[in-house]
């Protein structure tokens, strides 16, 4: 048995891979840019289960939903169809009742989407804001991107 817990063993910029498959695209074979935004949220998603909580788990369990409450995208350049693409998550910030990630996605290293997005702690009966358990809140602050400015 060992003390090391499920975020000892996240990198502080956490990654996933996807590819682009024709119905990400647009006719011209591009990625329609509200697509972006699902590869974002399945790399957080995937972030969170990493951690040990699962986003069922974190209503079910802790009474726990996040919410995007607000997103800033910057699309740099297009992906198209079958592109292997790396999607990151980061935590640069995290307060009792908000997380703020820091997100890209990458094409052979190459910046084509960079993001930060704000989330909100609600409680998942009545979706008003609510307090990050304090173990999950704990464990997220171990996780925030070092030198991370505070907005």
């Amino acid at each position: 048995m060992t003390d090391e817990q499920p975020s000892d063993r996240v990198a502080s910029v956490f990654s996933i891979p996807t590819r682009v498959y024709w119905e990400d695209t647009d006719a011209g074979g591009v990625v329609y840019h509200a697509q972006y935004v699902a590869f974002l949220e399945r790399a957080r998603t995937e972030w969170v289960r990493a951690l040990g909580y699962g986003q069922d788990g974190l209503r079910l369990d802790h009474g726990l939903v996040f919410a995007v409450r607000d997103m800033r995208i910057d699309f740099r350049r297009p992906a198209r169809l079958d592109d292997a693409l790396q999607v990151t998550v980061s935590l640069r910030r995290c307060r009792h009742a908000s997380i703020v990630f820091a997100q890209t996605i990458l094409r052979d290293g190459e910046l084509l989407v960079d993001a930060q997005v704000r989330c909100a702690s609600l409680e998942a009966s009545t979706f008003r804001p609510r307090a990050i358990p304090e173990a999950l809140y704990t464990q997220l602050n171990r996780l925030v991107e070092p030198g991370a400015l505070d907005e």
